[in-house]
């Protein structure tokens, strides 16, 4: 599997989130919190889910392989926290300009559903759009980045413009939104243009990035099928980032919902946390570097 150029040493990112919630009545509730099988390997402390009050947890895989969670929130106030660490590679998001474009005929089964409408993704409405933007770009990864630049331009990004019923459609109208915006637009236009896309949520620090840093969240962004290979592609940022941990993967973002309750209940509290891990000072007389934890 191709891998991004090198941007320092094998790291350890600490992570992990508060959630509270208030609820007038017992709720049940699905949690899509826990980091991606396929980064099992690299998890040093687990990701376990923990609720005060002591709650009862049951899993299943949905069918996207996505690890899910089940809980009943009592009346009152629940938290919901994870605190794990994992080894990143240190590098950067992968850049293969070459990776071509691939005909439909060609296309593995598992890809075709990531060519179709979704619940965010009106293709149908903006066919005629992405064709016009992108008909005369060259297919392949410059096909993608083109779509991802536009993206990047034509959305203002602002927390205050967050809407979780907010479609592709209605955000490349109000020209406004989140990172799960900026995703939904370009997942759209690339599977208008024949392109296998899908949603990706997880966990992106400011690991490399210059201060200041903005308020820690969860992000968004997708992944494109080129060369044989699904790549990841962020229109939000729209530059190789490094300590991405994925959590998991859908049409849009209504099939990696963090927190899907069925009855009321508010939102009260939300932390996010995600940090490098860096080596202490060697201590005399010892050959290997401390770890002490930058949080």
């Amino acid at each position: 599997m191709p891998v991004g150029p090198d941007a320092g040493p094998r790291m350890q990112i600490h992570l992990g989130y508060e959630l509270t919630y208030e609820c007038p009545q017992p709720t049940p509730m699905l949690l899509v919190l826990n980091i991606h099988y396929s980064r099992a390997s690299d998890i040093v402390i687990p990701d376990h889910i923990v609720t005060r009050p002591g709650l009862p947890i049951t899993a299943y895989r949905d069918g996207f392989g996505n690890w899910c969670s089940r809980i009943t929130a009592p009346a009152g106030r629940t938290i919901i926290t994870s605190n794990s660490i994992v080894r990143d590679s240190g590098k950067t998001d992968a850049f293969e300009p070459n990776a071509g474009q691939h005909s439909i005929e060609e296309l593995p089964a598992e890809a075709l559903v990531f060519l179709l409408a979704s619940r965010h993704c009106e293709t149908e409405l903006l066919s005629d759009t992405a064709w016009s933007l992108f008909g005369d770009t060259a297919p392949g990864w410059a096909r993608v980045q083109a779509v991802c630049d536009f993206v990047h331009g034509h959305i203002a990004f602002g927390y205050e413009h967050a809407r979780p019923t907010k479609t592709a459609f209605e955000a490349y109208q109000e020209r406004k939104g989140v990172c799960r915006d900026y995703a939904h637009l370009a997942i759209t236009l690339c599977r208008c243009l024949n392109i296998p896309a899908r949603y990706c949520t997880g966990y992106l620090g400011d690991i490399g990035v210059p201060p200041p840093h903005g308020p820690m969240d969860f992000a968004g962004w997708f992944e494109a099928y080129l060369g044989g290979h699904w790549y990841t592609f962020d229109p939000r940022n729209n530059v190789p980032r490094i300590g991405r941990v994925l959590m998991a993967r859908g049409r849009d973002a209504t099939d990696v919902a963090l927190v899907t309750s069925f009855g009321p209940n508010t939102l009260v509290g939300f932390k996010v946390w995600t940090d490098e891990i860096e080596a202490a000072p060697a201590v005399q007389g010892h050959d290997t570097p401390q770890a002490g934890a930058r949080i």
